[in-house]
């Protein structure tokens, strides 16, 4: 068995990993994927092979110089039409830090993704073209960004180069987005003057702009400080799989395998099992096939009790001095990805962790208004793309954090119940106990909570 001080020094190595993980976003054509493109090659990061197959597309469109822009549009589509559809992901290092970037779509009908590209980024580049300045396209991922909790965002202004290298220009867009984005909460914000085309100020300091005395884009990447502290929050073991073997060798083993989303877990601790509220302690931690006595975020493992509680997938193993509150009641703000409206009253089901459970859309409170950030009472309905707020009741209890809290237990999925489309994205807000006794009235399609 592995030593406990082993296992404690195992947490500060995780906590001292130089990871960081970061979404692009802004409009079409503001140069993302060209931008992307840039970082990786100037900071070395792309294969000979890879390098040789855009120098030879780029020959076959007449284009003089490679298009760096090819190396992240991965698919077919989107090297016909010029743009970014899917989030492309892509992983380099440099001397001081590893990376995990995505490259998430411009075009309005594709912003849903970057709730994907941005739902775990430490860090969000929103691009801004210097001839149009803040858009609306411009806003809505800075509010995306904002409602994602996003701790740092960067304003590439990119495209300097059109418009002079103009020190005026770079200013006044950095101005307005900076007010808009603290207008929504954004904790840090960090303006930068590139030409991703030209190479200014990505990876290299432009001689072009020597008025800007602030870090390039990598610069910057390299030296933001990111926790990836998860250990720090409570723990929370969302249950994927049970496991009993049943075996000769085996024959009362019964394990709850799953990820730690946050926390620690350590042997001979008292846990509740939610929404059961059963409790019980920790008997002993499984992981890669040895027994410790100790386990950490985000580590996959496999957890025995000392009881004989009846769990399954999707039950929740949490401290029972830390314990989140169970509720039916969801209040969260939501991002609606999908081409069908949501309504009030609509049918669907919410996924939470490894949970899923049936739920009916009670309200729609308001809607956020982009340019003025002002909220549209009782809109009545969400449509593609749309940010607002939502009152959910759910068939079961769940046990939600915050989003504030935890961006793992915190966030879900509301998905058509028809044909498992997702519907939209939710942080959860407070739920709010008073509206615990309103139920919707029953139906004859077991609906009826």
């Amino acid at each position: 068995m592995t030593s406990t001080t082993d296992q404690v020094g195992g947490l500060d190595d995780l906590a001292a990993t130089t990871l960081l993980r970061f979404a692009t976003a802004g409009s079409v054509d503001d140069g993302k994927s060209t931008l992307v493109g840039r970082l990786l090659h100037d900071s070395k990061s792309v294969l000979t092979d890879q390098m040789e197959a855009v120098e030879a597309v780029s020959a076959q469109r007449g284009q003089e110089a490679p298009d760096l822009a090819l190396l992240t549009d991965g698919l077919r589509a989107e090297r016909e039409q010029g743009i970014t559809i899917d989030v492309a992901y892509r992983y380099f290092a440099t001397a001081r830090r590893r990376f995990i970037l995505a490259d998430t779509p411009g075009h309005v009908q594709y912003t849903r993704n970057m709730v994907t590209g941005a739902s775990t980024a430490d860090l969000a580049v929103v691009l801004v073209d210097a001839r149009n300045g803040v858009i609306e396209q411009t806003r809505r991922h800075a509010a995306v960004a904002a409602l994602l909790r996003v701790p740092h965002v960067v304003l590439a202004v990119n495209k300097m180069d059109l418009v002079g290298y103009q020190e005026s220009v770079f200013a006044a867009i950095a101005e307005e987005f900076t007010a808009y984005a603290s207008d929504l909460g954004v904790p840090e914000i960090t303006a930068i003057p590139i030409s991703a085309l030209a190479g200014d100020n990505v990876v290299e300091p432009s001689a072009n702009m020597d008025w800007y005395g602030g870090p390039t884009v990598l610069e910057h990447l390299e030296t933001v400080p990111v926790s990836h502290d998860l250990t720090a929050c409570p723990a929370r073991f969302p249950v994927q799989y049970v496991i009993r073997p049943q075996s000769a060798e085996h024959p009362d083993y019964r394990g709850y395998a799953g990820q730690i989303a946050s926390g620690v877990l350590r042997v001979g601790e008292a846990v509740t099992v939610l929404p059961s509220g059963r409790t019980s302690v920790i008997e002993g931690i499984d992981a890669l096939g040895e027994s410790v006595d100790i386990a950490w975020a985000p580590q996959s493992v496999t957890v025995r009790l000392k009881d004989d509680i009846d769990i399954s997938r999707g039950d929740l193993i949490a401290p029972s001095a830390k314990a989140p509150a169970t509720t039916q009641d969801v209040v969260a703000t939501v991002c609606h990805v999908a081409d069908q409206p949501l309504s009030v009253g609509a049918r669907v089901l919410l996924k939470h962790t490894t949970r899923t459970v049936k739920a009916i859309v009670k309200e729609i409170p308001s809607r956020l208004t982009l340019d003025d950030l002002s909220q549209h009472p009782e809109p009545g309905q969400l449509v593609a793309n749309d940010i607002g707020l939502v009152v959910v009741r759910t068939a079961e209890p769940l046990a939600l954090d915050a989003y504030a809290d935890s961006r793992r237990t915190g966030s879900f999925l509301l998905i058509d119940p028809a044909d498992g489309t997702t519907l939209a994205a939710g942080m959860a807000g407070e739920s709010f106990a008073s509206q615990a006794e309103t139920a919707v009235q029953p139906d004859d399609e077991g609906w009826d909570f």
